[in-house]
């Protein structure tokens, strides 16, 4: 089946306090987006890599090693849902079709594969991770524990059929929003979990940036 990866970096990344938009950033002389991008373009041959950019920036990635056949390249939006509607616009309906936060640039190859594979069973694969520490929830008067247990902190690829997350995407944005998965929920359709990888951390301050290095260079 026709494979597609949008890879959303079209963000500023104001939290990481750099110059240039966080995934721009070099890692292991490489740009974190590019070490994302290629963790796709190597899981399989045949599957095709749309880059969501922030306009300004949309050359760039020409100097990354990504300027091929199997690349394409479209401006973000204002928020993540725009942006994702804008590399939704690149695929075809017959496809199964990964999101894919271009600041989580240690996923692998192997993770990549089981998404694939319980996308093309299920329809969806949404990677997530059982929380290490303790959750409240926050009320007006005060908090509450919940059971951790029973918690899960999502992270991308995100993998859908196409028959599922274009329609999805076909209606008007809401405000709980907050990913791939929320937005195929709101829509009617079932989102099925598949176990994350811990080292799939999304880097987003200074500190995820060190840890990123410390964990790279282990591999």
């Amino acid at each position: 089946m026709k494979k597609y990866a949008i890879i959303v970096a079209g963000g500023s990344g104001t939290r990481m306090g750099a110059s240039i938009p966080k995934q721009f950033l070099l890692l292991h002389g490489k740009p974190i987006l590019q070490h994302a991008a290629e963790a796709f373009l190597n899981a399989y041959p045949d599957l095709e890599l749309i880059l969501v950019l922030p306009e300004a920036n949309n050359g760039l990635a020409i100097d990354f090693g990504l300027n091929n056949s199997r690349v394409q390249k479209t401006k973000g939006g204002e928020s993540r849902f725009e942006s994702v509607q804008n590399g939704l616009k690149l695929v075809e309906e017959d496809s199964i079709i990964f999101v894919h936060d271009a600041v989580r640039c240690l996923v692998t190859v192997g993770l990549i594969r089981r998404c694939y594979e319980q996308a093309l069973v299920k329809g969806t694969a949404i990677p997530a991770v059982a929380s290490q520490d303790s959750i409240r929830w926050m009320e007006n008067d005060g908090s509450k524990a919940l059971d951790r247990n029973r918690v899960m902190l999502v992270q991308t690829p995100q993998v859908f059929r196409g028959e599922i997350i274009l329609p999805a995407f076909s209606q008007g944005y809401k405000e709980g929003f907050t990913d791939e998965a929320s937005v195929v929920e709101s829509f009617g359709f079932r989102v099925d979990l598949i176990m994350g990888e811990e080292n799939n951390i999304k880097i987003t301050t200074p500190v995820d940036l060190l840890i990123a290095e410390k964990l790279m260079a282990k591999t």
